[in-house]
């Protein structure tokens, strides 16, 4: 089983890997529709950011559950996964708020 701190790290990492991954592609379509019509970045950054929306997606239930986030919280995480870079402020709002922190034995009710 997964420890809480190590959700959270995994959760962190794969939150700015997925970010990170929706810059390369957000430039790439400005390469591929306004720049150049070269569609390298779309091609290359695509898929990268294919796996890791899904493995965004997939993390978050986990750290949900191991975390003990409450049904609002997660619904913000999976939301924060669909406009560019929102995994980022999530992240941030999470680790501010104790929600990527050790869980009482309790769930938070937030």
């Amino acid at each position: 089983m997964l420890t809480p701190p190590a959700a959270a790290r995994l959760f962190r990492i794969v939150a700015i890997a997925e970010a990170c991954s929706w810059v390369g592609l957000l430039l790439g379509m400005l390469f591929k529709y306004v720049l150049t019509g070269n569609d390298v970045g779309v091609t290359v950054f695509g898929p990268i950011h294919g796996a890791l929306f899904v493995a965004y997606v997939l993390i978050t239930l986990l750290a949900a559950r191991v975390l003990r986030w409450d049904l609002r919280t997660l619904v913000l995480a999976l939301a924060a996964s669909v406009p560019p870079l929102a995994t980022l402020w999530f992240e941030r709002w999470a680790r501010r708020t104790g929600r990527l922190a050790q869980p009482s034995s309790a769930p938070i009710a937030r």
